[in-house]
Formats: C-alpha cells, sequence, structure tokens
C-alpha cells in the first residue's frame, strides 16, 4: 500500500511516470526503505495505466462490497428482556474498558507508511 501511495503522490506532483528512483525517494523522505521487489512489482502493474480510471473501478469494486453484516431480528420479546438484564452488569464493566483503549489509540505503535 506505501508503494501505490508514494506512486500516487508523485503523479499528483506532476511527474507522470514515476521511476523506482522517485518513489524510494518519496519513501526515504518518512524514512520507510523501500523493498526493491515489491516496488518494481508495483511500477510494472501501473505502467502505462490511467489512474483515474484505476480509481474510479477501485471505488465501483469497494461499493459492491457489504460494510457490514444485516442485523438479525428479534426472536421474542420474553428472551430479549431476560437477555437484556443479564447485560446490565456487562455495560458496568464496558464503560471503564474504553478509556484504557482510547490511551492504546494515541499510540497504535506504528506510523502512518510502516
Amino acid at each position: 500500500m506505501r508503494y501505490v501511495a508514494a506512486y500516487l503522490l508523485a503523479v499528483l506532483g506532476g511527474n507522470d511516470k514515476p521511476s523506482e528512483a522517485d518513489i524510494k525517494k518519496i519513501l526515504s523522505s518518512v524514512g520507510i526503505e523501500a523493498d526493491p521487489v515489491c516496488l518494481k512489482k508495483v511500477i510494472e502493474q501501473l505502467k502505462g495505466k490511467d489512474l483515474p480510471e484505476l480509481i474510479a473501478a477501485g471505488r465501483s469494486k469497494l461499493a459492491a462490497m457489504p460494510a457490514a453484516g444485516a442485523a438479525a431480528p428479534a426472536a421474542g420479546s420474553a428472551p430479549a428482556a431476560a437477555a437484556s438484564k443479564a447485560e446490565e452488569p456487562k455495560k458496568a464493566e464496558k464503560k471503564e474498558e474504553p478509556k484504557e483503549e482510547e490511551e492504546e489509540d494515541e499510540d497504535m505503535g506504528f506510523g502512518l507508511f510502516d
């Protein structure tokens, strides 16, 4: 993904046909060492292709993918009421957990281009 992003940055910067050196320069500017095999593959796959067309095709593929599963219908009100009573103590416990997750989210242990 980082190689594609660097390729797109080079194209947006006005370089219609970025070379390996161009992409390596972009990646090294943010402290990433480029893998020559991956870099070569990305350049070969994107060479001669119309990038806006590729982005539009990818966007249509993403639009066709389901983002989440369908919600299951409730079986009945009595089991749902019993389940909600059982879940009340769990809700109290879960309120304390998001604080810990928020602290972890501040620094997730990786950089944007790692």
